[in-house]
């Protein structure tokens, strides 16, 4: 999980929008985020040492054991939606046999942080760079996920407000530049250029079609590079309008086969929590604290972000398997 921000500077029309609804403003951000060193996606513990979160049904209890012998290095980046989401990706794909996940999300982030190119002040330090972490890690995946943090979250994102054609064009123009740093690291290491896994967003509370357009880039750079989209946001919306926001769903089949991830059972269906009711991004389900981290409870959101991600690194691995 990660810290949510309030932000003060939304305009006339989102403010308007808060105060019908009744929400709090919250973003995928976190300019205050310590940048740390990467990190494998071990057993979390919340504050006072508590367990993170539940294991998937089916998946290993403990997260003590190493990963299977067979599985390939995949590393994690993105902002704090990553940083939430981080140990229940980690749990679904080692429960697949074929992955061990290196996570290094930092809150409030976006593609320019992870260049090695940019020159200025990041979220990001040095060792988590996407080049950086493909010369340590050898990943034979890299998933990204970016909600669309603009200028005013993260510094390498001067000058660039959401909406704005300027906006638009610089995620094309870095998507591009961190296809390309990511394909050189793994060059000059002899590797396999790994395959990145563009995750698509959920819809956006308050400027739906800024996410339909971001999401428009990461497919068109994954076609444009034969590098993979996991439709993930797809999951996060109702099926007959997938950039509708909305804070629950009809329990899928999954939860329903499994009720601990539907949050509201009932005979024949079903309702579950997506958000929690003040705040309208994020997907983790426990109280927001001031650090960042894993979230610690069970959240049908994450979970659906999660399966559905793993679903496209699993399918394209068997593809590929001898």
């Amino acid at each position: 999980m990660t810290q949510r921000w309030v932000v003060p500077l939304l305009g006339v029309l989102a403010l308007a929008l808060v105060g019908a609804l009744g929400w709090s403003v919250v973003f995928a951000s976190d300019p205050t985020d310590t940048p740390s060193g990467p990190r494998p996606a071990a057993t979390a513990r919340a504050p006072g040492g508590s367990a993170s979160t539940p294991p998937p049904d089916g998946a290993a209890e403990s997260a003590t054991p190493g990963p299977p012998a067979r599985a390939v290095p995949a590393i994690y980046l993105g902002d704090s939606l990553a940083m939430e989401s981080q140990q229940a990706l980690a749990e679904r794909l080692h429960a697949t046999g074929r992955v061990t996940l290196h996570s290094a999300p930092h809150s409030g982030t976006t593609l320019c942080d992870y260049l090695t190119a940019w020159r200025g002040k990041s979220l990001v330090p040095a060792g988590d760079k996407a080049a950086a972490l493909v010369r340590t890690v050898r990943p034979r995946v890299v998933i990204l996920q970016f909600w669309g943090n603009a200028w005013g979250y993260t510094p390498c994102m001067a000058g660039a407000t959401y909406g704005t054609a300027g906006y638009y064009d610089r995620y094309a123009a870095d998507a591009r530049a961190l296809t390309e740093e990511i394909t050189a690291a793994a060059r000059a290491s002899g590797l396999a250029r790994p395959k990145i896994v563009w995750a698509s967003q959920a819809p956006d509370a308050f400027h739906p079609d800024r996410v339909r357009r971001v999401n428009a880039v990461y497919a068109a750079r994954a076609a444009a590079s034969g590098d993979l989209y996991a439709d993930a946001g797809r999951t996060l919306s109702p099926a007959a309008d997938r950039y509708r926001w909305t804070r629950q769903l009809p329990c899928d089949a999954y939860e329903r086969a499994h009720p601990a991830y539907c949050t509201h059972p009932a005979p024949g269906g079903g309702i579950t929590d997506l958000h929690r009711t003040d705040d309208a991004l994020h997907f983790c389900l426990a109280p927001t604290t001031t650090t960042p981290r894993p979230c610690p409870v069970r959240s049908p959101g994450i979970d659906r972000f999660a399966r559905a991600v793993t679903a496209t690194v699993d399918d394209w691995l068997r593809s590929t398997a001898d």
